[in-house]
């Protein structure tokens, strides 16, 4: 399948802040050395047409820099985003027209909603905007997304205030869709709700795919709600991606080390007698953004590194069943070379 939507060798700095004492110094004519954050480095990523696509990594791990630079809210330091081939969001650029194609939904649907618009304008301000509907016709294509979410329509007359926590999320999500987007990208959407409301939202998502034909990017810290979504998942470490595949070969069988050390972190009911909960905590503390090491990024947090990894970075590799992994001894690959 071709791709709807792309990055191309997408990075975003960030310049840090400096201190107050840093600040006296540099205006007195001091040089003061800092270091660019590397939130997102170098990411090359697609998502087909009608795909959802699970973005996994842990929290610092540039998520959602990647998320808001595919959506064409920020703008990336160096590479490009494109839909259809047209370009959404380049280094240094705006936002295109045609990013209205793009809508996200992000985690906190306290937060991304407006406490003093009624909740039937926040729905209906964008598509007038953009000439989609006429002012006249506001009410009852509100009431249309509400509906499509799981809300009444009479609710288009309320603030932001008067809803729980998961009606405001489905209020966002009714927000984003009311835009007609091609492409939906979902920022941590049910991490702020409750486990039973996360539920809901997950069930709501599935509905509204299979009806409306989405294509999305899911972002999440959660491999469950992940694997349950989607189609294809990206795992991301300190600002790269180190492996990609269909969601059922990568849970199955993990090719980077750190994929297998997310999935083993997982805490999961074993039924055989003894032991009733499996746990085994990754190694180590997430290095600093602000000063990554040197070749691959994991390597010091990996219990299968060699002299070479902390000399040379992996590239992003095509290997067996449809996967690519940056790792200079992928999990299987290796010992399957091995035992020839």
């Amino acid at each position: 399948m071709s791709a709807l939507l792309q990055v191309n060798d997408i990075s975003r700095h960030f310049a840090p802040r400096l201190s107050l004492g840093e600040k006296i110094a540099a205006s007195l004519g001091s040089q003061i050395e800092t270091r660019a954050l590397r939130a997102v480095d170098r990411v090359t990523l697609s998502i087909a047409r009608g795909e959802v696509l699970g973005l996994v990594g842990e929290s610092g791990c540039g998520k959602s820099t990647l998320g808001r630079m595919m959506a064409g809210i920020l703008s990336p330091t160096a590479g490009e985003a494109l839909l259809d081939g047209e370009p959404v969001m380049s280094a240094g650029s705006r936002p295109r027209k045609s990013t209205t194609r793009i809508q996200m939904v992000f985690q906190d649907p306290f937060a991304s909603l407006d406490p003093r618009m009624k909740i039937g304008d926040a729905i209906g301000e964008g598509p007038i905007a953009h000439g989609l509907i006429a002012a006249r016709e506001a009410a009852a294509y509100v009431g249309k997304w509400l509906d499509a979410v799981g809300l009444e329509a009479q609710f288009a007359a309320r603030y932001p205030h008067q809803f729980s926590g998961g009606q405001r999320q489905r209020i966002a999500i009714a927000r984003a869709l009311a835009m007609q987007p091609e492409v939906l990208i979902c920022d941590e959407p049910v991490a702020s709700l409750d486990i039973s409301i996360q539920a809901q939202i997950i069930n709501l998502f599935l509905e509204l795919r299979r009806e409306l034909g989405l294509t999305m990017l899911f972002i999440s810290h959660d491999l469950g709600v992940v694997r349950h979504l989607s189609d294809r998942v990206a795992i991301m470490y300190l600002g790269r991606i180190v492996e990609t595949g269909r969601s059922e070969n990568v849970y199955r069988e993990p090719r980077h080390p750190y994929t297998r050390a997310l999935l083993e972190s997982v805490p999961r009911l074993v039924l055989e007698a003894g032991a009733t909960v499996v746990f085994k905590a990754i190694q180590g503390e997430l290095p600093s953004p602000l000063s990554p090491p040197p070749g691959c990024h994991f390597h010091q947090r990996c219990p299968d590194a060699q002299p070479r990894c902390r000399q040379e970075a992996p590239a992003l590799e095509p290997v067996r069943d449809e996967r690519t992994v940056a790792c200079h001894f992928p999990i299987g690959i290796v010992r399957a070379a091995a035992t020839n």
